[in-house]
């Protein structure tokens, strides 16, 4: 499977498929906490405007609230196809891993 995916896309997508309500300022606030960096509002959306165009995420509208003085929150979920090519990452970042000859000498 080709994709075409930076760490920071990869990170998103990630953090989008642990929250459970994935939108601008909760993805965020969770990837400061899980990644001790801080990132901005405004890139969090250009990163989910990147992976919804590559069809790795969809949004859809939710409800005005009143904290948010009436405005409504465009909410981000992975896509099969996001799902899909996260779990590719997964594999061939585990098979790379799995190559490190440091890494896998047995304890004895």
């Amino acid at each position: 499977m080709k994709h075409n995916m930076g760490h920071l896309e990869e990170s998103v997508l990630l953090i989008v498929m642990i929250v459970e309500e994935a939108y601008g300022v909760s993805v965020a606030e969770a990837y400061e906490d899980k990644t001790g960096n801080k990132i901005s509002i405004p890139a969090i959306h250009t990163v989910l405007k990147r992976l919804e165009k590559k069809g790795m995420v969809k949004s859809r509208m939710g409800a005005a609230t009143a904290e948010r003085g009436g405005r409504r929150k465009r909410i981000f979920e992975a896509t099969p196809y996001g799902d899909k090519v996260i779990s590719h990452i997964r594999e061939n970042r585990l098979q790379l891993w799995s190559l490190i000859p440091k890494l896998n000498v047995q304890n004895g």
